[in-house]
């Protein structure tokens, strides 16, 4: 529990109200590490019309695509009756229509007025009184909340280390915003609050009259209210709880969005009678619409029409061409799919593999001259293992002085007392740079790290579990090629607060570099290839482990020379030269859909610091497969399936399906949960307009100059300026396994199986490179052709 109930017992159902409304609001990740997060991740337990109910009475936006974009897909054909049909036969609600027939004229009705959210105290007191309250509160917490939660971007804090509760008391006593505005005794009524959040909570839930039926969505309302400042205080519970702790500054902000409720209530009584009928409607219980329903299933109709066309691609497995002379293992990432294709198609003997981008290394890393522990691995997961990318001591102290050196003149550019005196002086020197920077002329060249090292090193056992454990979770035990490019991601960008959001989510939004450099010289070491032997996992004395950096801006793989032996360079160099064709292949594909790229300028993209779109990072992401290569080799997937190697046949006790399952399946719902929420909710789940942004205190990034934190994607990530480019679709998982063995995962794991339950994820099996069975609510498989069209 994230609440102080201590002192409180049994627990009071109004502080178990707040904490079920805390739990509905997905954690948002600071823009040094931003990783995808599905923003429905307190829905789950819900289907997606009683989800778009939710959100339509806490803030105002359906989870699904307006009427138009259905219409659409029916006008132009992607949309056919048959997938209507066959998604109203599947459907579960009562409230379902008999018919397509009847389904498209529920559509029909009404659609123009938009969802407005039940109002807070508030919006009905800017109502009454002409006063925009809503706003002066987003104002005034927003700049009280960049100084709380500051990462190192202010030069100050307001209060260092105190709790958001007691910090904005302080804050708010001496803020005169409110009373110039109106709101005479604020300052005095925030004085006089309890001075723990949980008592502040009960006393205004008592003023508001809110009962033990309305105060959830009423609480949920207000947590949605604050935007991205609860989900980033989300993501600090998420934390604690990782570490198997907790935290209570969630509950805090609630206590501080309550007493500006109470104090407007009673600073304008005469809203009293509209506030008790906003209570009343908050206690109502949370029903879907019968719009909702059919604007649900008419989703499902448009992912089981995508779901029709990838079963026709799947038609079957391909043939193998012996022992591979590169077997080049990618993230599953989708950017990876488009190269892995091009890679494969420029020489027979070149195989490809799929697998998670942290490569099964738990890390906790420190990176070249610092000291801050980053996480390089699934959010879902604890590092396990310590690393680090430092040079020899004189080099490491030459790299922090640098560091030291330049973030001192960035504050003394900053500071209040010589920013406009810098600019006077300096400001000359600077002009060649901003020139080079406008004209996308900047420094291309690119210094990599030191060889990163597990701290302590592995001994002999741990080196043999460790390699053992990553190679049967990649199906790689037998069957080496001459050469394994392990090839992590990332991508190079400029002038891009979402920087992060473009690298690799399995290494915890930061680039693969590390893990592959780790796990190549892992696998390279004889100490490693003797102990594997011991295992029975043979890996053939000529096989060599080379690391590589896939930058999905460019298409260039940067190939990491840490050790590799000389007599290999006639390999070295004809794998390079593969790369390359398959760089220019990849790019040749990809430029059609980049505004305003050509397939010489797009590289160049990275290094423009006014580009808003440097590539399309996982937009159109759909499917998720988890199969061996030889079924969708070939296969043109148009960049928009994760690819995870899997042979289930080599799976003893289906350990790595579970693993599959319950992690990769998981972030890769998280990532297309991101972009569907992106793009159909962008006013609450999305990141806003790039060209407007401003970065806060290193979290995240508002828009203009002040109010309420942006989490999600920019506009600018899934539309192109006329359309969106990314087709909001639930994840359609595609597994070739025994159906026995997926549904005893989802037995032991309910709160994953729920995603599979609720419709927030498809899930099939494939056989022989080809659907073969659809799951169904409650453990059920249908044969997947037959459902598709039944």
């Amino acid at each position: 529990m994230f609440l102080n109930h201590s002192h409180i017992a049994p627990v009071s159902p109004i502080l178990k109200a707040a904490e079920d409304a805390a739990r509905r609001i997905p954690p948002a990740f600071p823009l040094e590490a931003t990783v995808a997060v599905n923003p429905f991740l307190g829905q789950t337990g819900e289907d997606l019309a009683t989800a778009s109910a939710r959100l339509q009475r806490v803030a105002g936006v359906r989870a699904t695509q307006p009427v138009a974009a259905y219409a659409a897909m029916l006008e132009n054909g992607s949309l056919a009756d048959a997938d209507l049909d066959a998604a109203v036969l599947s459907a579960k609600s009562r409230l379902k229509p008999k018919d397509v027939a009847a389904l498209k004229a529920a559509l029909g009705k009404d659609d123009a007025q938009e969802p407005v959210a039940l109002p807070t105290v508030a919006n009905l007191a800017a109502e009454f009184t002409g006063v925009d309250w809503p706003s002066i509160i987003e104002k005034t917490f927003g700049v009280w909340a960049a100084g709380q939660f500051d990462r190192g971007q202010a030069l100050w804090s307001p209060t260092p280390g105190a709790d958001a509760f007691a910090s904005w008391r302080v804050w708010a006593t001496h803020d005169l915003t409110p009373e110039i505005a109106g709101l005479s005794g604020f300052c005095a009524h925030v004085t006089a609050a309890p001075d723990m959040a949980d008592r502040a909570i009960l006393r205004a839930a008592e003023a508001l009259g809110l009962n033990d039926h309305a105060a959830e969505t009423a609480f949920h309302r207000l947590y949605m209210d604050l935007g991205g400042w609860s989900q980033h205080a989300r993501w600090i519970l998420w934390q604690q709880e990782l570490a198997g702790e907790t935290d209570r500054t969630l509950a805090d902000l609630l206590a501080i969005r309550l007493v500006w409720e109470e104090a407007l209530l009673a600073h304008v009584p005469e809203i009293g009678g509209k506030w008790a009928e906003t209570v009343e409607a908050h206690s109502a219980p949370l029903e879907p619409s019968e719009q909702d329903v059919a604007l649900a299933i008419v989703q499902e109709a448009s992912e089981r029409a995508h779901q029709r066309r990838l079963i026709a691609i799947l038609d079957g497995k391909t043939a193998t061409n012996g022992r591979p002379a590169l077997q080049a293992a990618f993230c599953i990432d989708v950017r990876s799919e488009v190269f892995r294709r091009a890679l494969e198609g420029v020489d027979p003997t070149i195989e490809t593999i799929g697998f998670a981008g942290f490569f099964g290394l738990p890390l906790a890393h420190k990176a070249h001259g610092s000291d801050v522990v980053e996480a390089h691995l699934p959010v879902l997961l604890n590092p396990a293992l310590e690393s680090a990318s430092h040079a020899d001591p004189k080099g490491e102290q030459d790299t922090r002085i640098a560091a030291r050196a330049a973030r001192a003149w960035g504050r003394f550019r900053q500071a209040a007392v010589s920013s406009f005196a810098f600019v006077e002086a300096a400001g000359p020197l600077y002009a060649g740079k901003l020139v080079r920077d406008a004209l996308g002329l900047g420094d291309k060249a690119t210094k990599s790290a030191p060889a990163p090292r597990v701290a302590g090193g592995l001994d002999a056992k741990a080196k043999a579990d460790t390699a053992e454990a990553v190679l049967r979770a990649m199906s790689l035990t037998t069957g080496h090629g001459k050469i394994v490019l392990l090839s992590g991601h990332g991508a190079s960008v400029t002038n891009n607060p979402h920087k992060s959001a473009y690298h690799c989510g399995a290494c915890g939004g930061y680039t693969g570099e590390v893990s592959v450099r780790l796990l190549a010289m892992l696998l390279n070491d004889p100490e490693t290839r003797r102990g594997l032997a011991g295992r029975g996992v043979s890996v053939p004395d000529d096989t060599l482990f080379i690391a590589g950096l896939h930058d999905t801006t460019t298409d260039e793989i940067t190939i990491y020379d840490d050790g590799l032996p000389s007599g290999r360079g006639d390999d070295i160099r004809r794998m390079k030269g593969w790369l390359k064709q398959a760089g220019r292949i990849a790019r040749a594909e990809r430029v059609a859909a980049l505004p305003g790229a050509t397939s010489t300028t797009i590289a160049d993209r990275a290094l423009n610091w006014a580009e808003v779109r440097p590539e399309w990072g996982l937009a159109g992401c759909a499917a998720f497969i988890a199969a061996p290569r030889a079924g969708t080799a070939g296969k043109h997937l148009g960049g928009r399936a994760f690819l995870h190697s899997y042979d289930w046949q080599l799976d003893d006790g289906f350990g790595t399906l579970e693993l599959i399952i319950t992690a990769p399946v998981v972030v890769a719902s998280w990532i297309n949960l991101q972009y569907y929420g992106s793009s159909v909710t962008p006013n609450i789940f999305g990141g806003g307009n790039k060209l407007i942004h401003n970065v806060v205190g290193g979290i995240g990034v508002i828009e203009g100059n002040s109010g309420r934190l942006r989490p999600g994607l920019p506009w600018q990530a899934v539309h192109d300026g006329e359309r969106l480019m990314h087709e909001p679709l639930r994840l359609s998982v595609m597994i070739e396994a025994p159906c026995e063995a997926i549904s005893g995962v989802l037995g032991r794991h309910p709160e994953v199986r729920d995603l599979f339950d609720n419709g927030w994820l498809h899930l099939f099996t494939l056989k022989d490179g080809k659907v073969d069975a659809r799951y169904r609510p409650g453990l059920v498989w249908a044969d997947a052709t037959q459902d598709l069209a039944a």
